[in-house]
């Protein structure tokens, strides 16, 4: 098949000065496997630790935390807020240090600085260090997510990106399912393992690819994306994402869902027990509703891939979690009917988590040079998560059980995002349509050979077409 091998002369390689152009043999699918096993596990179990280290306090709150710390549960909404306010602030800054370094030397920083602050919840005494922790945990994992996804589009296809950001963002979801137990082990892996290991596992050389197989990746990118070209960082391209009303719409498209998912993701095991369940039942009934949102997850961002669409599996997804809290507050007693809520959180679960893996795609596949794609994805997971500052404060435990100012933020939220969506949807149809009209004018651009072959102009170049 013409898809698994290409027989054709191949881009020189930069780190190669001795090979101008490569020519061979190389199977496509086999190369796209070797990239996925090297890169997607490693990534994958340092976002699965990540978002344990955000998530677990949810775990450990029904289990005493609060009790042990001396604090009231506004307190313990304050150290969670305080998490999100450092990762919020830290977003913009950690993707510039990014672009202006590399991600071999920026990211394994990042996760051993987080590595080291996690570790230190495990010694903290009271509220006041609860407190700390929380911020600088927001702080440290501020640049993991977007880094990842910045680092991943150098790597990948446009076409290829859905599916891997959304095995990567899956984590987040499979974290919720094993919580309880995974939280356990790794609070023993910590004192065993050591920092270096998770440092060592992001220096993600490519020793373990050819001569001709990095040719090869390097011609297929230059002839997608601005993956392959040497850009520099620029204040200029900053402030031009800054302008552009797209990445707007995609921070707020995830505003829109950060508050249900994080809501979801540190309070479902309260929800849970005040329908009337032990701390121990609890913890096993949050697994399932993780566990099928993972496998949504996985299979939603299969189908957007395949047709090339993302706004309207975005709609269907966002629906979905819309039902969720629908039937979650038209349940008047959750103690007497508490399967009735407890299918409310399936719905909200496999509503939000694809939604969530589809909007932190979008810019990555549309936005284009690589400055730019590195400030859209900071912007995106900063302004977003200032929906998780606001969510934070919504689940006070005198509301429970049917927690209805929670429930109703996280429906009204979710609404809202489908708004945004349709909005965002509006917008790239136009400016596709625009530069289709200034293809038909000025033919001669036709022959231009790369996606983009200025890089001046980035996603605005007329060949550049955004997925909706």
């Amino acid at each position: 098949m013409a898809s698994e091998k290409h027989n054709a002369p191949v881009a020189s390689d930069s780190s190669d000065s001795d090979v101008e152009v490569v020519q061979g043999t190389i199977n496509e699918k086999k190369l796209l496997r070797t990239l996925d096993l090297r890169l997607l596990p490693a990534v994958s179990v340092l976002y699965l630790l990540s978002f344990l280290d955000r998530s677990n306090v949810a775990n450990a709150r029904i289990e005493g935390l609060t009790d042990d710390l001396h604090m009231t549960g506004n307190q313990y909404l304050t150290g969670l807020t305080l998490y999100f306010i450092g990762y919020v602030l830290f977003e913009i800054p950690c993707n510039i240090i990014l672009k202006r370094t590399t991600p071999k030397f920026w990211l394994p920083t990042l996760t051993l600085v987080w590595g080291v602050v996690a570790t230190l919840m495990g010694v903290t005494q009271n509220r006041e260090g609860f407190f700390a922790v929380r911020f600088f945990l927001g702080v440290a994992e501020s640049g993991l997510f977007p880094g990842v996804v910045y680092y991943l589009s150098m790597w990948y296809k446009r076409n290829e990106r859905q599916y891997r950001i959304s095995l990567f963002f899956s984590c987040a979801s499979l974290a919720g399912a094993f919580g309880g137990i995974l939280a356990w082990g790794i609070a023993h892996m910590r004192n065993v393992g050591g920092y270096a290991g998770w440092r060592w596992i992001f220096i993600l050389e490519i020793s373990w690819l050819s001569k001709e197989e990095r040719a090869f990746v390097r011609a297929r990118l230059k002839a997608d994306s601005d993956a392959t070209n040497d850009e520099k960082f620029s204040w200029a391209e900053v402030r031009v994402a800054a302008k552009d009303i797209k990445i707007w719409l995609y921070a707020l498209a995830f505003h829109t869902m950060s508050l249900p998912l994080y809501t979801l993701s540190l309070f479902l095991p309260t929800i849970i027990r005040d329908m009337g369940y032990s701390s121990a039942q609890s913890q096993l009934l949050t697994i399932p509703p993780y566990a099928v949102a993972t496998i949504f997850t996985i299979f939603w961002a299969i189908l957007s891939e395949r047709y090339a669409r993302r706004a309207l599996f975005i709609l269907t997804t966002s629906t979905v979690a819309i039902i969720g809290y629908i039937i979650l507050l038209a349940n008047t007693d959750p103690k007497a009917r508490p399967g009735v809520s407890y299918v409310g959180t399936f719905f909200a679960a496999i509503g939000i988590y694809p939604s969530v893996a589809l909007i932190l795609c979008w810019p990555a596949i549309n936005v284009s040079g690589q400055t730019k794609r590195a400030t859209a994805n900071a912007m995106q997971i900063s302004i977003g998560n200032l929906g998780a500052v606001l969510g934070t404060q919504l689940y006070r435990a005198n509301s429970g059980p049917r927690y209805v100012l929670g429930h109703s933020f996280a429906l009204g939220y979710s609404c809202l995002n489908l708004v945004v969506v349709g909005a965002l949807l509006v917008v790239l149809k136009k400016e596709n349509k625009e530069k289709e009209r200034i293809l038909l004018e000025k033919p001669d651009t036709r022959g231009f050979h790369d996606t983009v072959e200025d890089l001046a102009m980035g996603d605005r170049h007329p060949r550049w077409k955004f997925q909706a």
